[in-house]
């Protein structure tokens, strides 16, 4: 039957090892996302604990950019490395060790003293982290079935959101009681899902047989990352790299600081009327209900992202991949715009689901696109390069939005982030001018 005449319902059909794949990954996807989370619940804590002599928020936000961005690199190599060796040793044996990495250094980031400390924990947290999603996805496209492959991955991607509500809770009702530091020591507890992977998962037979085919014909072997920047495949991965580019940095630049909106609004209420001398020392003193605010605002956000992840599979099965993205990336920069100019939490409170909708959604299209662009012996390689090695290029970009927030008196332009989140989110419309160039995988098999 052809896939595309194909109108059983996607699920049918599905076998029970089938799903435990898609529960499996999903679980370390969530778990990465938790790790990734953390620093972002936790660093209005963070920075003042760690550079005490940062008072001035855009000195504030320049460590919170530049712990980010070391994050963000770390992802890049680990996002390439980790691919090349899944492709190489198979992704089971390989997804144990992204987690074990991102586990081990999350909970070493507890001991923290200076805030280059946290820099280089973050940096190593996020090998784990980058490798984990390239794994992941592409064990999860080669085991199901064509008809269900975007829909699984969707699924699949959108468990995400379920790591941020950990994170939230942890930032809600941890760290006001305990300090950051706690929240850091529970990234040891996603080690122990590395014992079920073990026990459940079993080689995909596609790359089986790649690795078989690479063992008899030299000049294919496994993972070789030159082979993404040449023939019929370069175009797919600089497309790929494009789009990953322009959504991890919208991510880190716009989406995580919707959450702030809440918080500015918050704290606005209670220091209205006072003179601008009381304002620190009555925000010291409703902490905690400020933070419950922030949670909030990033619960609302995080909540339609997950809709946003949810949503984008099926409407790629209907649109294509390339009218999906270019729906939510369209749609992406006006909310973004309209969401960071809005003032007043009521507003804010239907507004912000509605840009997690939009902004966050769109990911889960590189879950689903980045696997068919390439062959099953490129694949984990080629779906970590996109998604990966496009945080190089967000590391510099949250460096120069963390210096353009510092005060004019320290060499930056005083900002506000309002103000540098829709300055970034204008880069949605060069992701929808990107897909002129992308090639549409809708209805297709894997590329062998």
């Amino acid at each position: 039957m052809n896939p595309s005449h194909d109108r059983r319902p996607w699920h049918e059909g599905v076998t029970a090892y089938q799903w435990l794949v898609l529960v499996i990954a999903s679980l370390g996807w969530v778990f990465d996302v938790f790790e990734g989370q953390i620093f972002v619940t936790s660093m209005e804590q963070v920075i003042p604990a760690l550079v005490p002599k940062a008072t001035d928020p855009g000195t504030i936000e320049f460590y919170k950019d530049v712990i980010n961005g070391c994050f963000l690199l770390g992802g890049a190599l680990g996002g390439v490395l980790f691919g090349i060796v899944s492709d190489r040793i198979g992704r089971v044996r390989t997804m144990v060790y992204t987690i074990l990495v991102y586990s081990f250094f999350t909970c070493l980031s507890a001991v923290s003293r200076e805030w280059w400390h946290m820099a280089a924990f973050r940096f190593l947290v996020a090998l784990g982290v980058g490798g984990e999603w390239a794994v992941a996805s592409s064990l999860v496209a080669e085991v199901f079935p064509q008809r269900a492959r975007a829909r699984s991955l969707g699924i699949f991607h959108a468990s995400s959101v379920l790591g941020t509500y950990l994170a939230v809770a942890a930032g809600a009702f941890v760290v006001p009681l305990y300090g950051w530091r706690p929240v850091f020591l529970l990234g040891a507890v996603p080690a122990l899902l590395t014992i079920w992977v073990r026990l459940s998962l079993r080689e995909p037979v596609g790359w089986q047989q790649a690795k078989a085919q690479a063992a008899a014909i030299r000049h294919e072997p496994l993972g070789r990352i030159t082979d993404l920047f040449r023939g019929r495949v370069l175009r797919n991965t600089l497309v790929g790299i494009g789009l990953g580019t322009i959504g991890l940095t919208t991510f880190w630049g716009t989406h995580i600081y919707g959450k702030n909106l809440f918080l500015r609004d918050a704290k606005a209420r209670y220091t209205a009327h006072l003179p601008p001398s009381q304002h620190e020392q009555v925000v010291q003193a409703h902490n905690r209900e400020l933070k419950h605010w922030e949670m909030a605002g990033m619960l609302l956000a995080t909540t339609g992202g997950g809709l946003g992840l949810l949503a984008f599979g099926p409407i790629a099965e209907r649109i294509g991949r390339r009218g999906a993205f270019l729906l939510f990336h369209l749609a992406g920069l006006v909310v973004a715009l309209v969401t960071f100019q809005l003032a007043g939490l009521g507003v804010l409170t239907v507004a912000l689901p509605i840009f997690g909708f939009f902004t966050l959604g769109m990911h889960a299209g590189y879950a689903i696109y980045f696997p068919e662009l390439f062959p099953t012996r490129l694949r984990s390689t080629g779906a970590g390069v996109c998604f990966n090695l496009a945080r190089l290029a967000v590391f510099p970009v949250l460096f120069v939005t963390g210096w353009l927030q510092r005060p004019l008196a320290k060499g930056g332009l005083e900002l506000t982030r309002e103000q540098s989140a829709s300055l970034l989110s204008l880069l949605f419309l060069v992701g929808a001018v990107l897909l002129f160039f992308a090639v549409e995988t809708k209805g297709q098999d894997l590329p062998e």
